[in-house]
């Protein structure tokens, strides 16, 4: 069973950049399609962006332009460069998994696999 594991995640002001990273604890990453979610308390998860097994990617609207999810299979790592951080960016950040390597909607029900969650606060 695949792990994951979030890091990078922390405190940065409006117009900063940060780089999630999420490790996973399998030489297999390669066969998994992943993404990128976030969550502030009292909403729902939403998508922000994923990346199947031939790299192609997906990004939410709201990410466009400034976000870029990538993927190195050699050493078992999904990233997350976020650039031009809003406010409304802040969130509880999760990798996740599924063992489908292909292309999948952004949403949550098409993952089957978690990590703990990252978070991230952007001040104005």
């Amino acid at each position: 069973q695949v792990q994951l594991m979030e890091s990078g995640g922390g405190s940065v002001q409006a117009g900063g950049s940060l780089r999630l990273s999420c490790a996973v604890s399998t030489a297999t990453n390669s066969r998994y399609s992943m993404a990128w979610f976030r969550q502030v308390p009292g909403q729902e998860r939403e998508g922000v962006a994923n990346i199947d097994l031939n790299s192609n990617t997906n990004y939410a609207d709201f990410v466009k332009g400034r976000f870029a999810i990538s993927r190195d299979n050699a050493k078992n790592f999904l990233y997350l460069q976020m650039n031009s951080l809003k406010p409304e960016d802040s969130a509880m950040y999760y990798c996740a998994a599924r063992t489908d390597g292909g292309r999948a909607p952004l949403n949550e029900f098409y993952y089957s696999v978690w990590g703990q969650g990252t978070r991230v606060t952007v001040s104005s």
